[in-house]
């Protein structure tokens, strides 16, 4: 009777802990979803400062004088996803194509495992090797990616994710941050051609839409 009653009582203190364990990484889920959230309203009002600014907007003059802000998706929670990281061995720096014969050399310094509406996707994160050179740049990586709304809602070339170098093996991919390449604007911009192993076999309706036909 006595060994029941144990059993019982390790079990029920077991199942107590699971779920303060779990209310704890549910607090701190939540809170870390609010802050991406205030995240992209501080996103989408400093791009739209910066495309309105003569001097930071890669808007044509034309464009400019016309521009009210940018086209974005409604904010959605769905695209704001925890990712494992898991970084590349013994990769090489090779040259990337762009939109002109500018050839810029990266390297794939990691991969992002992460799933959508129970599906699982991955996505190539590069660094700049020139880039990270520059004050302020050293952590800095590069996040291209492409999905089923190119051509049709946003822009045909795919989009951006500015990341930094993860602390740990968890990484927010906050796709409501996604924004389009500066040739997507001006065509006197060399941009990045997103790699293929980054086209992603889902629509990611979050981020920047295309800017026009």
């Amino acid at each position: 009777m006595k060994i029941i009653l144990l059993k019982i009582y390790i079990f029920a203190k077991k199942r107590i802990m699971f779920k303060y364990l779990f209310f704890i990484f549910w607090i701190g889920f939540s809170l870390a979803q609010k802050e991406e959230l205030q995240a992209v309203y501080d996103f989408q009002k400093q791009m739209n400062a910066e495309f309105a600014d003569s001097l930071k907007s890669p808007l044509t003059d034309e464009d400019r004088a016309h521009f009210k802000a940018l086209d974005f998706y409604p904010i959605n929670e769905k695209f704001i996803v925890e990712a494992t990281f898991v970084k590349a061995k013994k990769e090489k720096p090779f040259k990337m194509k762009t939109s002109t014969d500018r050839t810029p050399m990266y390297l794939k310094y990691g991969v992002l495992h992460f799933e959508i509406e129970g599906n699982k996707f991955a996505l190539n994160v590069y660094q700049n090797i020139e880039l990270s050179r520059k004050p302020g740049f050293k952590d800095y990586l590069f996040l291209p990616f492409s999905d089923l709304t190119c051509g049709k809602e946003s822009y045909i070339g795919g989009r951006y994710i500015d990341m930094r170098i993860p602390t740990s093996d968890k990484v927010i991919i906050n796709f409501n941050k996604a924004y389009n390449p500066y040739c997507a604007y001006n065509y006197k911009y060399s941009c990045p051609i997103v790699p293929l192993e980054n086209d992603l076999a889902i629509a990611i309706e979050a981020g920047v839409k295309k800017f026009h036909d």
